[in-house]
Protein backbone atom coordinates (compact mmCIF):
# COMPACT_ATOMS: atom_id res chain seq x y z
CA UNK A 1 0.00 0.00 0.00
CA UNK A 2 1.02 3.94 -0.69
CA UNK A 3 1.20 6.54 1.39
CA UNK A 4 -2.31 7.97 0.01
CA UNK A 5 -3.82 4.41 0.50
CA UNK A 6 -2.93 4.71 4.27
CA UNK A 7 -3.86 8.02 4.51
CA UNK A 8 -7.27 7.18 3.17
CA UNK A 9 -7.59 3.97 5.39
CA UNK A 10 -7.17 6.35 8.82
CA UNK A 11 -9.73 8.93 6.98
CA UNK A 12 -12.44 6.32 6.64
CA UNK A 13 -11.51 5.17 10.50
CA UNK A 14 -12.02 8.69 11.99
CA UNK A 15 -15.13 9.23 9.99
CA UNK A 16 -16.93 5.77 11.13
CA UNK A 17 -19.21 7.63 13.53
CA UNK A 18 -19.67 10.23 11.59
CA UNK A 19 -20.84 8.47 8.68
CA UNK A 20 -23.19 6.88 10.84
CA UNK A 21 -24.74 10.02 11.93
CA UNK A 22 -25.03 11.58 8.86
CA UNK A 23 -26.85 8.22 7.84
CA UNK A 24 -28.98 8.75 10.72
CA UNK A 25 -29.96 12.59 9.50
CA UNK A 26 -30.92 11.05 6.00
CA UNK A 27 -27.47 12.33 4.48
CA UNK A 28 -25.58 10.34 1.84
CA UNK A 29 -23.53 13.37 0.37
CA UNK A 30 -20.49 13.85 1.95
CA UNK A 31 -16.66 14.41 2.15
CA UNK A 32 -14.47 10.84 2.58
CA UNK A 33 -11.16 12.19 1.71
CA UNK A 34 -9.81 15.55 2.55
CA UNK A 35 -6.34 15.35 1.51
CA UNK A 36 -5.13 18.73 2.22
CA UNK A 37 -5.24 18.00 5.59
CA UNK A 38 -5.32 14.48 5.74
CA UNK A 39 -1.77 13.49 3.80
CA UNK A 40 -2.46 13.99 0.15
CA UNK A 41 -2.74 17.59 -0.58
CA UNK A 42 -4.48 17.98 -3.99
CA UNK A 43 -7.02 15.25 -3.58
CA UNK A 44 -10.52 15.10 -2.78
CA UNK A 45 -12.99 11.59 -2.36
CA UNK A 46 -16.61 12.52 -2.08
CA UNK A 47 -19.76 10.78 -1.87
CA UNK A 48 -22.44 11.75 -3.52
CA UNK A 49 -25.38 9.27 -3.57
CA UNK A 50 -24.77 6.48 -5.33
CA UNK A 51 -21.97 8.24 -6.84
CA UNK A 52 -17.97 8.21 -6.05
CA UNK A 53 -16.60 11.58 -7.23
CA UNK A 54 -12.58 11.85 -6.83
CA UNK A 55 -11.23 14.52 -7.72
CA UNK A 56 -7.04 15.39 -8.55
CA UNK A 57 -5.79 18.86 -8.41
CA UNK A 58 -1.89 18.58 -8.45
CA UNK A 59 -1.33 15.48 -10.56
CA UNK A 60 -3.41 12.79 -12.23
CA UNK A 61 -4.11 9.11 -9.86
CA UNK A 62 -2.29 5.82 -11.99
CA UNK A 63 -5.33 4.36 -12.69
CA UNK A 64 -4.16 1.00 -10.50
CA UNK A 65 -4.17 3.69 -7.41
CA UNK A 66 -7.33 5.11 -8.64
CA UNK A 67 -9.43 1.84 -8.12
CA UNK A 68 -7.56 0.41 -5.12
CA UNK A 69 -9.22 3.94 -3.62
CA UNK A 70 -12.26 3.52 -4.67
CA UNK A 71 -12.66 -0.36 -3.83
CA UNK A 72 -11.35 0.54 -0.28
CA UNK A 73 -14.26 3.24 0.15
CA UNK A 74 -17.01 0.79 -1.49
CA UNK A 75 -15.87 -1.95 1.54
CA UNK A 76 -15.97 1.03 4.26
CA UNK A 77 -19.96 2.14 3.42
CA UNK A 78 -20.56 -1.52 2.13
CA UNK A 79 -22.17 -0.69 -1.18
CA UNK A 80 -21.46 -0.32 -4.21
CA UNK A 81 -20.86 3.05 -5.82
CA UNK A 82 -20.40 4.63 -9.07
CA UNK A 83 -17.27 5.78 -10.07
CA UNK A 84 -16.42 9.24 -11.64
CA UNK A 85 -12.72 10.70 -12.10
CA UNK A 86 -12.35 14.28 -12.23
CA UNK A 87 -8.82 15.02 -13.14
CA UNK A 88 -8.29 18.73 -12.58
CA UNK A 89 -4.34 18.97 -12.70
CA UNK A 90 -4.18 21.12 -15.55
CA UNK A 91 -4.46 24.73 -16.01
CA UNK A 92 -6.96 26.75 -13.64
CA UNK A 93 -8.16 23.38 -11.80
CA UNK A 94 -10.30 22.29 -15.18
CA UNK A 95 -11.73 19.23 -15.29
CA UNK A 96 -9.84 16.72 -18.31
CA UNK A 97 -13.03 15.77 -20.48
CA UNK A 98 -10.77 13.23 -22.46
CA UNK A 99 -10.83 10.96 -19.52
CA UNK A 100 -6.81 9.72 -20.07
CA UNK A 101 -6.66 8.08 -16.85
CA UNK A 102 -10.69 6.65 -16.15
CA UNK A 103 -13.15 6.44 -18.17
CA UNK A 104 -16.71 6.62 -16.11
CA UNK A 105 -19.39 4.35 -16.98
CA UNK A 106 -22.60 5.80 -18.43
CA UNK A 107 -25.03 4.97 -15.47
CA UNK A 108 -22.58 6.80 -13.51
CA UNK A 109 -22.49 10.29 -15.08
CA UNK A 110 -26.54 9.83 -15.50
CA UNK A 111 -28.34 12.34 -13.70
CA UNK A 112 -28.99 10.43 -9.92
CA UNK A 113 -30.02 11.77 -6.80
CA UNK A 114 -27.95 12.38 -3.59
CA UNK A 115 -30.05 13.23 -0.23
CA UNK A 116 -29.04 15.69 2.48
CA UNK A 117 -30.68 16.39 5.77
CA UNK A 118 -33.52 13.90 4.00
CA UNK A 119 -33.38 16.04 0.86
CA UNK A 120 -33.23 15.39 -2.70
CA UNK A 121 -30.56 16.83 -4.79
CA UNK A 122 -29.79 16.62 -8.23
CA UNK A 123 -26.92 15.10 -8.56
CA UNK A 124 -24.14 14.94 -11.99
CA UNK A 125 -20.47 13.95 -12.38
CA UNK A 126 -19.93 15.78 -15.15
CA UNK A 127 -21.91 18.83 -16.40
CA UNK A 128 -21.32 22.32 -17.89
CA UNK A 129 -19.67 23.76 -14.91
CA UNK A 130 -16.25 22.76 -13.13
CA UNK A 131 -17.82 22.10 -9.47
CA UNK A 132 -19.98 19.64 -7.74
CA UNK A 133 -23.80 20.71 -7.88
CA UNK A 134 -23.55 20.74 -4.48
CA UNK A 135 -20.42 21.86 -2.31
CA UNK A 136 -20.09 19.81 0.70
CA UNK A 137 -18.80 22.11 3.30
CA UNK A 138 -21.72 24.39 3.42
CA UNK A 139 -23.82 21.29 4.43
CA UNK A 140 -23.77 22.45 8.42
CA UNK A 141 -25.13 26.32 7.21
CA UNK A 142 -27.82 24.57 5.37
CA UNK A 143 -28.61 22.33 8.43
CA UNK A 144 -29.05 25.52 10.38
CA UNK A 145 -30.94 27.62 7.68
CA UNK A 146 -33.74 24.10 7.77
CA UNK A 147 -33.67 24.82 11.83
CA UNK A 148 -34.16 28.20 11.71
CA UNK A 149 -36.23 29.11 8.73
CA UNK A 150 -39.83 28.49 10.00
CA UNK A 151 -42.26 31.29 8.82
CA UNK A 152 -39.47 33.53 7.65
CA UNK A 153 -39.08 35.26 4.34
CA UNK A 154 -35.29 33.86 2.99
CA UNK A 155 -32.86 35.69 0.53
CA UNK A 156 -30.19 33.39 -0.93
CA UNK A 157 -27.42 35.40 -2.44
CA UNK A 158 -25.42 33.60 -5.29
CA UNK A 159 -27.35 30.83 -4.84
CA UNK A 160 -25.19 28.38 -7.44
CA UNK A 161 -28.11 25.36 -7.12
CA UNK A 162 -30.39 26.79 -4.49
CA UNK A 163 -29.41 24.08 -1.70
CA UNK A 164 -29.81 26.80 1.43
CA UNK A 165 -33.20 27.84 -0.55
CA UNK A 166 -34.20 23.99 -0.33
CA UNK A 167 -33.26 23.95 3.23
CA UNK A 168 -35.35 27.29 3.93
CA UNK A 169 -38.33 25.67 2.02
CA UNK A 170 -37.85 22.70 4.43
CA UNK A 171 -38.06 24.35 7.61
CA UNK A 172 -40.81 25.90 7.10
CA UNK A 173 -40.17 29.39 5.79
CA UNK A 174 -43.05 31.27 4.05
CA UNK A 175 -41.11 32.52 0.76
CA UNK A 176 -37.95 32.29 -0.45
CA UNK A 177 -35.47 33.91 -2.97
CA UNK A 178 -32.88 32.62 -5.35
CA UNK A 179 -30.23 34.96 -6.43
CA UNK A 180 -27.75 34.05 -8.99
CA UNK A 181 -26.09 34.96 -12.36
CA UNK A 182 -26.23 32.02 -14.30
CA UNK A 183 -29.47 30.40 -15.47
CA UNK A 184 -28.15 27.23 -15.54
CA UNK A 185 -27.22 26.89 -11.81
CA UNK A 186 -30.65 28.55 -10.97
CA UNK A 187 -32.09 25.57 -13.88
CA UNK A 188 -30.68 22.95 -11.68
CA UNK A 189 -32.12 24.66 -8.52
CA UNK A 190 -35.59 24.37 -10.08
CA UNK A 191 -34.78 20.54 -10.52
CA UNK A 192 -33.62 20.28 -7.01
CA UNK A 193 -37.69 21.92 -5.89
CA UNK A 194 -39.30 19.35 -8.21
CA UNK A 195 -37.18 16.40 -6.39
CA UNK A 196 -39.05 17.66 -3.17
CA UNK A 197 -42.61 18.34 -4.40
CA UNK A 198 -44.12 18.63 -0.76
CA UNK A 199 -41.96 21.83 -0.16
CA UNK A 200 -43.39 24.70 -0.81
CA UNK A 201 -42.55 26.92 -4.34
CA UNK A 202 -39.08 28.84 -4.52
CA UNK A 203 -38.93 31.49 -6.27
CA UNK A 204 -35.67 32.29 -8.98
CA UNK A 205 -33.95 35.77 -10.02
CA UNK A 206 -31.18 35.65 -12.66
CA UNK A 207 -29.57 38.59 -12.18
CA UNK A 208 -25.87 40.12 -11.74
CA UNK A 209 -25.24 40.76 -7.48
CA UNK A 210 -24.87 44.11 -7.62
CA UNK A 211 -28.45 45.89 -9.32
CA UNK A 212 -30.74 42.95 -7.55
CA UNK A 213 -28.71 43.75 -4.07
CA UNK A 214 -28.45 47.04 -4.40
CA UNK A 215 -32.24 47.45 -5.31
CA UNK A 216 -33.22 45.69 -2.72
CA UNK A 217 -31.07 47.64 0.17
CA UNK A 218 -32.77 51.29 -1.08
CA UNK A 219 -29.29 52.06 -2.97
CA UNK A 220 -28.40 53.60 -5.92
CA UNK A 221 -27.15 51.13 -9.19
CA UNK A 222 -23.89 51.98 -10.14
CA UNK A 223 -21.18 50.07 -12.57
CA UNK A 224 -17.87 50.16 -13.20
CA UNK A 225 -16.23 53.15 -14.72
CA UNK A 226 -16.19 53.35 -18.63
CA UNK A 227 -19.12 50.31 -18.48
CA UNK A 228 -22.63 50.66 -20.45
CA UNK A 229 -24.69 48.88 -18.13
CA UNK A 230 -26.69 45.67 -19.28
CA UNK A 231 -30.50 45.20 -18.60
CA UNK A 232 -30.97 44.44 -15.25
CA UNK A 233 -34.29 42.84 -13.65
CA UNK A 234 -36.13 45.56 -11.59
CA UNK A 235 -36.51 45.01 -7.86
CA UNK A 236 -38.64 46.91 -5.07
CA UNK A 237 -36.54 47.99 -1.95
CA UNK A 238 -37.36 45.53 0.56
CA UNK A 239 -35.74 43.41 3.32
CA UNK A 240 -35.76 39.78 4.15
CA UNK A 241 -35.78 37.96 7.91
CA UNK A 242 -33.12 35.44 7.02
CA UNK A 243 -30.40 36.28 4.35
CA UNK A 244 -27.26 33.88 3.09
CA UNK A 245 -24.22 35.43 1.26
CA UNK A 246 -22.10 33.19 0.08
CA UNK A 247 -20.11 34.77 -2.88
CA UNK A 248 -17.59 33.17 -5.26
CA UNK A 249 -13.97 34.33 -4.26
CA UNK A 250 -13.52 36.75 -6.90
CA UNK A 251 -15.78 37.89 -10.06
CA UNK A 252 -16.08 40.76 -12.19
CA UNK A 253 -18.96 42.68 -14.29
CA UNK A 254 -20.01 45.52 -15.78
CA UNK A 255 -21.67 46.03 -12.20
CA UNK A 256 -18.99 45.73 -9.83
CA UNK A 257 -16.18 43.34 -8.87
CA UNK A 258 -16.68 40.84 -5.92
CA UNK A 259 -13.08 40.36 -4.58
CA UNK A 260 -13.58 38.31 -0.80
CA UNK A 261 -9.56 39.54 -0.44
CA UNK A 262 -9.98 43.38 -1.09
CA UNK A 263 -13.58 44.45 -0.68
CA UNK A 264 -15.62 42.25 1.15
CA UNK A 265 -17.43 45.34 2.53
CA UNK A 266 -19.23 45.98 -0.92
CA UNK A 267 -21.20 43.00 -0.70
CA UNK A 268 -21.90 42.78 3.01
CA UNK A 269 -22.92 46.10 3.09
CA UNK A 270 -26.28 45.91 1.07
CA UNK A 271 -26.82 42.63 2.10
CA UNK A 272 -27.22 44.05 5.93
CA UNK A 273 -29.32 46.94 4.59
CA UNK A 274 -31.30 44.33 2.92
CA UNK A 275 -31.87 42.39 5.86
CA UNK A 276 -34.86 43.05 8.41
CA UNK A 277 -34.61 44.40 11.98
CA UNK A 278 -34.18 42.04 14.42
CA UNK A 279 -33.10 39.56 10.86
CA UNK A 280 -30.23 37.12 10.76
CA UNK A 281 -27.53 37.58 7.74
CA UNK A 282 -25.28 34.37 7.37
CA UNK A 283 -22.35 35.36 5.67
CA UNK A 284 -19.37 33.56 3.85
CA UNK A 285 -15.54 33.66 3.55
CA UNK A 286 -14.00 30.62 1.44
CA UNK A 287 -10.60 32.49 1.15
CA UNK A 288 -8.23 30.30 2.73
CA UNK A 289 -5.89 33.01 3.09
CA UNK A 290 -8.16 35.34 4.86
CA UNK A 291 -7.94 34.92 8.78
CA UNK A 292 -11.46 34.51 10.26
CA UNK A 293 -10.67 37.00 12.91
CA UNK A 294 -9.52 39.41 10.54
CA UNK A 295 -12.35 38.62 8.84
CA UNK A 296 -15.02 39.18 11.54
CA UNK A 297 -13.85 42.53 12.73
CA UNK A 298 -14.06 43.36 9.19
CA UNK A 299 -17.51 42.33 9.46
CA UNK A 300 -18.91 43.71 12.55
CA UNK A 301 -17.47 47.18 11.87
CA UNK A 302 -19.08 47.18 8.49
CA UNK A 303 -22.62 46.39 10.54
CA UNK A 304 -21.54 49.15 13.19
CA UNK A 305 -20.87 51.96 10.21
CA UNK A 306 -24.37 51.16 9.06
CA UNK A 307 -26.01 51.96 12.12
CA UNK A 308 -26.81 47.96 12.02
CA UNK A 309 -24.88 46.93 15.52
CA UNK A 310 -24.66 43.28 15.42
CA UNK A 311 -26.50 41.66 19.08
CA UNK A 312 -25.44 38.11 18.52
CA UNK A 313 -22.20 36.60 16.15
CA UNK A 314 -22.05 33.21 15.96
CA UNK A 315 -19.02 31.14 14.23
CA UNK A 316 -20.57 27.71 12.02
CA UNK A 317 -17.81 26.19 10.95
CA UNK A 318 -17.92 23.07 8.07
CA UNK A 319 -18.57 19.51 9.65
CA UNK A 320 -16.07 16.94 10.74
CA UNK A 321 -15.52 15.75 7.19
CA UNK A 322 -13.72 18.99 6.32
CA UNK A 323 -11.01 19.02 9.05
CA UNK A 324 -8.36 21.39 9.93
CA UNK A 325 -5.50 21.06 12.05
CA UNK A 326 -5.04 24.46 12.31
CA UNK A 327 -8.78 25.33 13.36
CA UNK A 328 -8.70 27.67 10.23
CA UNK A 329 -10.58 25.62 7.23
CA UNK A 330 -11.07 27.76 4.34
CA UNK A 331 -15.09 28.47 4.72
CA UNK A 332 -15.72 30.81 6.98
CA UNK A 333 -18.99 31.15 8.16
CA UNK A 334 -20.80 34.03 10.69
CA UNK A 335 -24.17 34.04 11.35
CA UNK A 336 -25.10 37.59 12.71
CA UNK A 337 -28.16 38.54 14.61
CA UNK A 338 -29.26 41.84 14.52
Amino acid sequence: MTSIDHALSAALENRQTLLSNLHQQGTDCYRLFHGSQEGAGGLTIDRYGPQLLVQSFHQSLPPDQLQRLADQCGRTLNEPLLLVYNDRSQGNSRIDRNDPVYQAEVAALADLIGHEWGLNYRIRGRHAGQDPLLFLDLRNARGWVKQHSAGKSVLNLFAYTCGVGLCAAAGGAREVVNLDFADGNLAVGRENGALNPALIGMQFVQSDYFPAIRQLAGLPVGGRRGHQLPNYPRLQQRQFDLVLLDPPAWAKSAFGTVDLLRDYQSLLKPAILATADDGVLICCNNLAKVAMADWREQVLRCADKLGRPVRDCQLLAPGADFPSTDGQPPLKTLVLQF
